[in-house]
């Protein structure tokens, strides 16, 4: 999809910043009649803050009783003495009530806090207060920058113009308008509306001079913000005209000398110019109205009144003429794309990204990826495209996904008494194999490292230059690039980034990515999630930042369409490679998914509870903000002021909060984006108060935000996918009923693992040696070029007996993709190469649901190490104490090193999502304490100490091995030696010291093993 912009003929200089801090507003002289009004207003003070109270008491007498009343009180006559003294009570609690209010007016506006927080019931008693204060300060030096009309009654306030509040009164919902030619699938009548806005630019307003009406931007009430969108919506009856009147005010003066940029950024105490139509008591219509406004309101809008004319006309052209986009205007823009090298066209497959994978197989002819196409139905090769289209999301879950299995295997292996006997993962059936398939196919955690690198790059280089980072509000990942779209610009980026197709765009390309190398900084952008694809061919990825987001994101759409993007963002995000550390708030869904992410996934009930979290957690960010003296956590996150408080804290409410509730969170949300905290709320009809950008899913699974621009082809997780994904998380989990069981078995209810004859007759036709070196017995060896290829394709097949998807293996042979026809060749050659058996049935065959499987005949050292740790603890060897001796010495013998210990740079690159590096290690351990137990039931300690030396030279890090091998070694009664181990041990564990449980053994063993160790080393 085709997106242009349009570019400033006068770019801003990227060294010199708008002017965002309020300058004071020019004073004038004090007039006769502003000392009159002061006196009046002293005066009338006076009489009812000490005149009203005195004469209570001298003509009324004291309202507090002499003493506790008795209850022959209740049985008095009622008189007109009671009646006098009743309504003596209630003008007592009407004197009280105003004094508070005058106390309340008086501290707001000597500390310039803007309007104050509403005294209960107060009133038109806190409206009196406030003008009798605003006028008897009207003299002071600071009046002008907070004394309202004294006519107006509070309806047109002028706004405080202290810093604090005008940061605050940047975070404001309804930040974007249609920002590019896409937006044109808005409703007619936004079209219809920019139209109109436009030619009320272009004549310079339709109404007379006479008749144009003005509205003033009022402080802050409580957390709540003014914004044009809320202005807009209360004046012109719709939110979406905002821009309208950002068009009318566009870059003239204010009063406190800064400037309208953007629509996002407006100030307590500007003027702002309305449209013709504009209607409200909140408005001043001038000069008919002058009357009734202040001296300093009326001075001011007249002096602004004068500064409209060819800004308003511009950008009324800007503004109707559709063909470009309003650059002032914050919105999300389709990064342009950079040409290739050497001015050549970009290749079809662009270089392997977080979003397009492309192809890098000498003999893949261009092409769509095989990842892309799909297979009939009847093949057995579809798979979940939820998944397979989510690579940034898939590789976060493969990621924590082979963490937890790893956790468990360890969790295992340590927390049995006497060590567990290995321990085989179960294998996923059913949904939960296809969705780890799809995991599998459509992961790329190549581009995953190289976000994250990027990301933490560009923070190390600006610390470096004591420069803040930049507020971002998404990244695009297009044509093998990185985009970042900044909410404003910050002048040139840091080597190797490089200025985009405007100020507010820094570029990183993928090679310039590639040269990154890890720094110890923290992650900058956490709260960047994946939102959907635009664009072809070169697709092109969105990740919004929610913690940026000055207000709510809204999202509507059927509740099912919604789940779904709800589900992916909390996936991601719990999972995602380019966080340190967050919290993930679900609210009225997403259960089930925590144990996707336990440390960072949090679950609440209802709206009423977040709330309530949320407030208490606002309150203390703030307070961390302020005692740290940051602006916002951008500026804490990263460099010597980093800390735990600066981590985002995500909101994510599937269902809509009734309209009290949704107004709190609008309140909380005003000030969030620079406190580092998101809220993407949900709601049936796509109206929600506070909401900064809007977004809908529809039916056919397309995002559309009109506002923004954009309409992408949504990253979503349904509730099928949702289920499998997490059912690989419930039966990774080493506490689950379905968790794996013993020595090598798989758990309840799966398959028995793959075991084979490892007696004379059961010699295989093809043995391969994966334990060391990597060598294949039985075959002649392929061709030259494509040796390494089929050498890698058996490999996989071998490790996983219980068949391999054909996409699964074309993904991981091809991490950039294939074509289909490339990887049938490969199967067919490598189907070739194993041959059949002596029945005539190929070696290499299809199962029912179309994965590749291994015939029998075809198996590895690393098969028959397990089978015989098998035999030797549970089968034969169970029984027969000579069995169980040699098969585990055997087994021993067999390990020569790591596994593929001389696999070529470059290749082998989906061992990573294996567990096999981990399994390995504890299946060997096994092996060595088993034999180590063997030779000490007949007191041979040498033999045992051998066995465990020969596990320890692939699992030097186990410590139940260590732990025996001093045992062992005790038994020799050779102090000396015991202390010399003890000293290895010690050495090998560094600043780490020795674990708990080994420092005991120590200690019962060698009493005195520290001045032992200390004089051996």
């Amino acid at each position: 999809m085709a997106r242009t912009t349009s570019r400033s003929t006068s770019p801003p200089d990227p060294q010199s910043p708008r002017n965002r801090t309020p300058q004071p507003l020019p004073r004038r002289g004090r007039t006769v009649g502003d000392f009159v009004k002061a006196f009046l207003a002293f005066v009338a003070l006076a009489v009812l803050l000490v005149g009203v109270p005195a004469a209570l008491v001298v003509f009324v007498g004291w309202p507090l009783p002499g003493g506790a009343p008795s209850l022959s009180w209740l049985q008095q006559e009622i008189t007109v003495g009671t009646f006098i003294n009743v309504l003596t009570v209630v003008v007592w609690f009407a004197w009280a009530q105003f004094t508070a209010c005058v106390l309340v007016e008086i501290k707001a506006a000597l500390s310039g806090v803007g309007i104050p927080s509403r005294v209960p019931g107060a009133g038109g008693s806190q409206m009196l207060a406030r003008q009798l204060v605003a006028a008897l300060l009207l003299v002071g030096a600071t009046a002008a920058s907070f004394a309202p009309g004294l006519s107006q009654f509070g309806q047109s306030l002028e706004g405080n113009q202290k810093p604090a509040s005008a940061a605050s009164a940047q975070q404001t919902p309804g930040l974007f308008g249609q920002g590019q030619q896409s937006a044109a699938s808005a409703a007619d009548a936004l079209a219809a509306q920019a139209e109109q806005a436009a030619a009320h630019a272009e004549g310079g307003g339709s109404a007379k001079e006479g008749d144009t009406k003005y509205y003033r931007i009022q402080p802050p009430e409580g957390r709540h913000h003014d914004s044009l969108w809320e202005i807009a919506e209360r004046h012109l009856g719709d939110g979406r005209r905002y821009k309208e009147i950002y068009q009318l005010n566009k870059d003239r003066e204010q009063p406190d000398g800064s400037k309208l940029s953007e629509a996002s950024l407006i100030r307590p105490g500007w003027i702002m110019e309305m449209p013709a139509d504009a209607h409200g008591g909140e408005l001043v219509e001038m000069p008919d109205e002058a009357p009734k406004v202040s001296e300093d309101v009326k001075e001011q809008i007249s002096d602004y009144s004068r500064t409209g004319g060819d800004q308003r006309q511009g950008g009324g052209q800007e503004q109707g003429g559709g063909s470009s986009v309003d650059r002032d205007t914050a919105h999300i823009v389709l990064p342009e794309q950079r040409p290739s090298a050497a001015g050549k066209p970009a290749m079809p497959q662009a270089p392997a990204t977080p979003d397009t994978p492309a192809a890098e197989a000498p003999e893949a002819p261009e092409g769509p990826a095989a990842t892309d196409g799909g297979q009939s139905e009847g093949s057995g090769f579809g798979l979940p495209e939820a998944l397979l289209g989510a690579p940034l999301l898939a590789a976060g879950l493969l990621g924590a996904l082979g963490r937890r299995r790893r956790h468990a295997l360890w969790q295992s292996a340590m927390g049995a008494v006497g060590g567990r006997r290995g321990m085989q993962p179960r294998t996923p059936t059913g949904d939960a194999a296809d969705a780890h398939d799809a995991l599998l196919v459509g992961a790329d955690p190549e581009g995953v490292r190289l976000l994250d690198l990027s990301l933490r790059g560009l923070a190390a280089s600006l610390a470096e230059e004591n420069r803040e980072l930049p507020t971002v509000y998404a990244a695009w990942l297009t044509n093998g690039d990185l985009h970042l779209q900044l909410a404003q610009p910050a002048g040139r980026p840091p080597a190797p980034w490089q200025l985009g197709q405007d100020q507010t765009f820094w570029v990183l390309a993928r090679t310039d990515a590639e040269r990154y190398e890890d720094v110890d900084t923290a992650a900058p952008y956490p709260g960047l999630v994946s939102l959907g694809t635009l664009g072809a061919p070169e697709e092109s990825r969105l990740l919004l930042n929610l913690e940026s987001v000055p207000g709510i994101v809204s999202l509507s759409g059927s509740e099912s369409d919604r789940a779904a993007v709800f589900a992916s963002v909390a996936a991601e995000l719990a999972t995602n490679g380019w966080s340190d550390r967050m919290t993930i708030t679900v609210v009225g869904f997403g259960q089930d998914l925590t144990p996707l992410a336990p440390n960072r996934l949090r679950h609440l009930e209802d709206v009423e509870a977040l709330l309530e979290t949320m407030e208490a957690e606002t309150r203390q960010r703030r307070g961390a903000l302020g005692a740290a003296g940051h602006d916002s956590v951008l500026t804490g996150r990263t460099g010597p002021a980093r800390h735990t408080r600066w981590a985002p804290h995500l909101v994510l409410l599937a269902a809509e909060p009734s309209g009290e509730d949704a107004v709190k969170l609008a309140e909380l949300a005003a000030d969030a984006g620079r406190l580092g905290i998101g809220y993407l709320v949900g709601t049936e009809s796509g109206d929600l108060p506070g909401a900064a950008w809007e977004m809908e899913i529809t039916g056919a699974g397309k995002l559309l935000a009109p506002l923004l621009g954009l309409e992408l082809q949504a990253q979503t997780l349904p509730e099928a996918q949702r289920r499998a994904v997490v059912r690989l998380f419930t039966e990774a989990d080493p506490e689950s009923d379905s968790g794996p069981t013993g020595p090598g078995d798989g758990p309840t209810g799966a398959a028995p693992p793959f075991l084979v004859d490892v007696t004379e007759q059961g010699r295989p036709a093809v043995y391969a040696r994966l334990v060391g070196t990597y060598e294949i017995i039985g075959l002649d060896a392929p061709d030259g070029e494509r040796s390494a290829l089929m050498h890698e394709a058996l490999a996989l097949l071998l490790l996983h007996r219980e068949g391999v998807h054909p996409r699964v293996l074309a993904s991981a042979l091809w991490p950039r993709g294939v074509t289909d026809d490339v990887r049938d060749a490969l199967v067919e050659r490598l189907r070739e190469w194993l041959g059949t058996d002596p029945d005539g049935s190929p070696r290499l065959r299809a199962d029912q649901r179309g994965r590749l499987t291994l015939a029998k005949s075809v198996v590895s050292d690393l098969d028959v190490l397990r089978s015989l740790y098998h035999e030797a603890t549970r089968g034969r060897g169970a029984g027969n104490r000579a069995v169980r001796g040699r098969m585990l010495t055997d087994a021993l013998v067999l390990v020569r090193g790591p596994l593929l210990a001389d696999r070529p740079q470059g290749r082998y690159a989906w061992l990573t999502h294996e567990i096999i590096d981990a399994q390995l290690p504890l299946l060997v351990a096994d092996i060595g304490l088993a034999l180590c137990e063997f030779h000490l039931e007949k007191g041979r300690a040498q033999k045992a100490i051998e066995a465990l030396n020969a596990a320890l030279g692939s699992a030097p890090g186990d410590e139940r091995l260590w732990n025996e091998l001093l045992r062992a070694t005790a038994a020799t009664d050779d102090s000396a030696r015991l202390q010399q181990v003890a000293a290895d041990l010690l050495a090998r564990s560094g600043a780490r010291g020795l674990p708990p449980r080994t420092e005991a053994l120590l200690d019962e063993l060698l009493p005195a093993w520290r001045s032992g160790v200390s004089a051996a080393g």
